[in-house]
């Protein structure tokens, strides 16, 4: 047994031996250089696509298969004078024995300096379509085709089922490609896509394990311009029976510079763990770690239904950064606003969304001194479908507000600037002074107001409430607001809230679908101090008291001049428990009674305060000029009718007054002017021109009616001395003559 076991291990070392020798004489003997035309062939026939070889074919037989491939090209049939790939070097060895067996392994695969040029034609046709096709026969290909004899049967096309192969196993020692480029080109549309300076390197490539994997590139993009240096690094597992993939540990870095970011430059990471499960259709990204500049991001991701419909489901946490300057990092500008605005961003939500739509639930969202909870959607990308339910504590829409133009407050400061000189010229003799003149200048701005065509194609649902809501320095408590928008019709369904001590509420609309925006709009104001309002907006109040209005208004335009130019509805409002600051109505008053009773007033007439129970009156607007016919304030002691105009495209009024002492006749400033029985029931006229702005300070008595009360209460005295002398001897209808007489 023993010689027999020396025999036969003889003979298996003289076989082995003998394999040497072949394939040392195979790989000595046989150069694959001479072979090329075969080798193109063989590729056209097999492979169906036209390989070009002008560098050497290196190769070795055992126990490696070895081959190396110098400069080479590939192009399809269709175009082999359009190579869409070319190589400087491929080198790759394959173990001899394992292929029997189904099983690839191989030593290191290298690749040198590989160029990948895809191409889309004007038709949308790309170059990568016809790897692998036939070229269509011609016509003449197909008359010169030999035709098949009668008598031959023809062949049989039917295929014998054939049983699934079993996946092959494959295992690389690693995998290195330096120098590759890949670009990508669309001539329909110009855009242009590169991948240059690509190096990729993997430990050992096997099913089932870790492989270490890097890197890095330089990509680049023509519209717009845009570089981005990148690099990624993480281990590779795939599991290709469960069809299971994952990316484990993956850190993603880089720099992006170009165009949009205005010469700044971001730097970006992004790190996590990522899975591939096609037998379940699941895909995930945990551990999600997220940093653009001064942005930081935790999170995790899933999609389900990869084989449907993707559903995303997921969290994200963003760290409290400065958005203002992170926006400025980026090359972008935000709207201008109060320095400090979006200085504190703070997010953690939860995020479900399809490749239409993306919903962002439980918000908790701090921005700068405010905290906002609820939710907000786009239920269809195409549509800008958008969705708001949101609550926040405090909110001040000002602070995010642009501050007015340069034109705007010049504008305001000219007006101002009049107002101010009216007002002194007004206070200067305590009403003595000549009739203000009327304001002549435009008070609104003519700058565009709203984004017209980003509104128009809004589909948007939002409901919002605000613990405090500051807006035009208005504090509103226990703010709300419902609107709804489509096809170009914006509806405000609710904004109501507590202002001081009273509230508001408001609805309309805003027509966008014709070429001039339309809103009409319906407020009620129950009870709110109207000297805050003018106060918030900067002005000295010349009213105060508790205001009540309901108004209709419709205007038409995109500036505030172009509403105001425009404004067509009616007005009603009541003014309880207010005062009339500097009014001096009883200082006209005053002076009117001395004039009649030809005696001079002992001092000068100061302005004082008057005040009043109740002010009320209806006004109906036409084309911004707003008419009031039926002005009346009840003061104590006497009772103010009144009619006019007010002009809000300039801010202006015009009214003419009637005071009727009542009650108490004697409690008046000047003796010179005390009201005695002659004086009763008579209307003592004023006339108020000016600015909006200066109230009841802008009245002047009206020397053109006062001569009819002269009239009437001479015709009284007349009437009375008759009375005395002849009693009811005289014809009533020469007393009334008489009277008559004094009153033209």
């Amino acid at each position: 047994m023993k010689a027999f076991g020396k025999i036969l291990g003889l003979v298996l070392l003289g076989l082995l031996l003998i394999i040497v020798a072949l394939g040392f004489a195979l790989t000595h003997l046989f150069d694959p250089n001479d072979y090329k035309d075969e080798i193109r062939q063989i590729a056209r026939d097999k492979a169906h696509i036209e390989l070009t070889l002008n560098g050497d074919i290196g190769w070795s037989l055992f126990p490696w298969l070895g081959l190396e491939l110098h400069d080479a090209s590939v192009a399809t049939l269709i175009k082999p004078a359009e190579p869409f790939a070319d190589l400087q070097m491929l080198g790759l060895s394959v173990r001899v024995l394992p292929l029997l067996r189904r099983e690839v392994q191989m030593s290191d695969v290298r690749v040198e300096g590989l160029n990948l040029r895809l191409n889309r034609d004007k038709d949308g046709h790309g170059n990568w379509e016809d790897v692998g096709k036939k070229p269509v026969p011609t016509t003449a290909d197909a008359t010169t085709a030999p035709a098949a004899n009668a008598g031959e049967s023809a062949p049989d096309t039917t295929v014998q089922a054939e049983k699934p192969s079993q996946p092959m196993r494959l295992d690389i020692d690693s995998l290195t490609v330096n120098n590759a480029r890949v670009e990508y080109n669309d001539e329909k549309t110009g855009k242009q896509f590169n991948a240059e300076s690509i190096q990729l390197s993997t430990g050992a490539v096997h099913d089932s394990t870790n492989i270490p994997v890097k890197l890095t590139a330089f990509l680049g993009t023509n519209q717009p311009v845009l570089r981005v240096r990148t690099e990624l690094n993480g281990e590779l597992r795939f599991e290709r029976a469960l069809q299971r993939y994952k990316f484990e540990d993956m850190k993603l870095s880089g720099e992006v510079a170009g165009d949009p970011l205005q010469g700044k430059t971001m730097t970006f990471a992004a790190q996590g763990q990522l899975l591939l499960d096609k037998a379940a259709n699941v895909a995930e990204w945990t551990g999600i770690k997220i940093s653009a500049n001064q942005l930081r991001a935790l999170g995790e991701l899933k999609v389900n239904d990869l084989d449907k419909t993707p559903q995303i489901n997921g969290g994200l946490s963003i760290a409290q950064f400065d958005l203002a300057k992170f926006v400025d990092s980026i090359g972008q500008k935000l709207p201008a606003m109060a320095e400090g605005s979006l200085s504190k961003v703070e997010l953690v939500t939860r995020l479900t969304g399809t490749p239409t739509s993306v919903a962002f639930d439980n918000i908790n969202l701090k921005l700068d001194d405010s905290s906002f909870s609820g939710r907000i959607a786009v239920e269809d990308f195409a549509k800008q479908s958008l969705r708001a339910n949101l609550k926040a504590d405090t909110f001040n829409v000002d602070r995010y507000l642009p501050p007015k133009s340069a034109e705007a407050n010049s504008a305001k400061q000219v007006r101002q600037a009049e107002v101010a000189s009216t007002e002194a010229d007004a206070m200067a003799g305590a009403g003595s002074t000549p009739l203000p003149p009327s304001p002549t200048k435009e008070a609104w701005s003519n700058e565009r107001l709203l984004p017209v065509e980003r509104l128009s194609k809004l589909d948007v649902d939002a409901d919002l409430s605000f613990g405090l809501l500051t807006l035009e320095n208005l504090p509103i408590q226990n703010a709300a607001l419902k609107a709804t928008g489509q096809g170009g019709l914006l509806t405000l369904v609710n904004l109501s809230g507590n202002l001081y001590e009273g509230n508001f509420n408001a609805a309309g609309t805003l027509d966008l679908r014709q070429p001039v925006p339309a809103l009409n709009l319906l407020t009620k104001i129950s009870r709110v101090p109207a000297e805050k309002i003018l106060e918030s907006q900067g002005k000295n109040p010349p009213v105060k008291g508790l205001v009540t209005l309901n108004s209709n208004l419709t205007g038409n335009g995109n500036s505030q001049k172009a509403l105001i130019e425009t404004l067509n509805g009616t007005t009603s409002f009541v003014i309880n428990n207010g005062v009339l600051l500097n009014a001096n109505l009883e200082q006209q008053l005053c002076k009117g009674i001395a004039t009649l009773n030809r005696k001079s007033l002992s001092g000068e007439p100061r302005g004082k305060d008057t005040p009043f129970q109740e002010l009320k009156g209806n006004l109906t607007f036409r084309n911004g000029v707003a008419s009031n016919p039926d002005l009346k304030v009840r003061i104590p002691g006497m009772t103010v009718n009144g009619n006019g105009d007010i002009d809000l495209r300039v801010l202006g009024m015009d009214y003419r007054v009637g005071i009727v002492v009542e009650g108490d006749k004697s409690d008046m400033p000047d003796p010179a002017c005390q009201v005695n029985e002659k004086f009763a029931a008579i209307e003592w006229p004023l006339r108020c021109r000016g600015p909006l702005e200066l109230g009841a300070k802008a009245c002047r008595l009206d020397n053109d009616r006062m001569g009819q009360v002269a009239g009437k209460l001479a015709g009284d005295r007349i009437s009375e001395k008759i009375d005395e002398k002849w009693g009811d001897k005289v014809d009533p209808k020469l007393k009334d003559a008489l009277k008559g007489l004094f009153k033209q």
